[in-house]
């Protein structure tokens, strides 16, 4: 999805866990017809959670008959977009020449690299009548020594993802490794992104695997060591302590994090790079229509000025 214009997050709850670092909170900005985006990554002073640089919760929205999203062609370079739906569809084409829908517990993973041109629509038959979208989108930093690699498109089905389901615990692994599971999706730095759903009173472990880690509440109430937070919070843990999710309510929440990245990134748009004049060339290469375009498409969105 094409970075938007939107608030800051902000700082969160005061908490009395020690294990937590920090809580932020993303501020919705509706985008029109009803389409509301919390952004949670990047916040002032959290750029990235592992290679997590951008999290961004895309609903819950009822789109009218004859509405739906539609996100024109736009580049990235630096990264790789993760979608992943709890309701609704998404359709993506790139300048690879994929097109490929998108379910609820289906994940696709697109890797810019050196650039790559994408848009996501509602699909013409489901306009015919009110549908729904929530879900996930986030990008990922590449490592530097893959900045420059070539584009490339993978989908996940939902039956292809690990699922463990059991106590009250429903978790789906997304990608990388956590909870002696490994997902087919892969991502070239050691990281890990899960969906769990928790019935009322089931307690979820989160072991130290990582030095970096955080879970985003998207619905519910949890506990972590007496202090309670709902929906809308990401908290950030600090590194070495095992941590215990005790769900108040019913609660989903994404689990992500992983190993520290090499060095910070600049973040432009829809441009993300450990070099800064990486970013100015991918500006006016897309100014000058330098970029790939998607086939059968010929809208764009112009680079901001």
């Amino acid at each position: 999805m094409s970075f938007h214009p939107a608030d800051d997050p902000q700082p969160g709850d005061s908490f009395a866990c020690d294990a937590i670092e920090q809580v932020i909170i993303p501020r919705a900005r509706d985008l029109g017809d009803g389409f509301s985006v919390r952004r949670a990554l990047p916040a002032a002073k959290k750029q990235m959670i592992g290679p997590f640089i951008f999290f961004d919760q895309m609903g819950p929205t009822q789109f009218r008959s004859g509405q739906g999203l539609d996100v024109r062609p736009h580049p990235h370079i630096g990264l790789s977009t993760v979608t992943y739906l709890f309701d609704g569809e998404i359709v993506h084409r790139d300048s690879l020449g994929v097109m490929q829908a998108i379910r609820p517990g289906d994940v696709n993973l697109m890797t810019a690299g050196r650039g790559v041109v994408h848009s996501e629509r509602t699909d013409h038959d489901a306009r015919a009548h009110e549908n729904p979208l929530y879900g996930i989108q986030s990008w990922m930093a590449l490592p530097r020594r893959f900045e420059e690699a070539d584009p490339g498109f993978v989908h996940a089905a939902r039956a292809d993802l690990p699922f463990i389901d059991g106590e009250g615990k429903r978790v789906r692994l997304i990608m990388g490794s956590l909870y002696d599971r490994t997902a087919p999706t892969r991502f070239p730095h050691d990281c890990f992104y899960a969906e769990a759903v928790l019935a009322p009173g089931a307690v979820l472990p989160l072991d130290p695997s990582y030095d970096e880690r955080a879970i985003y509440i998207a619905a519910g109430e949890i506990d972590i060591a007496g202090d309670v937070f709902g929906p809308g919070r990401l908290l950030v843990f600090r590194p070495g302590d095992r941590i215990s999710i005790l769900a108040q309510s019913q609660a989903r929440l994404m689990l992500l994090g992983g190993e520290p990245m090499d060095g910070p990134r600049h973040i432009w748009w829809n441009f993300v790079s450990s070099r800064k004049e990486r970013i100015d060339q991918a500006k006016a290469e897309w100014r000058a229509g330098k970029f790939d375009s998607v086939p059968g498409e010929t809208e764009f969105i112009p680079l901001p000025e």
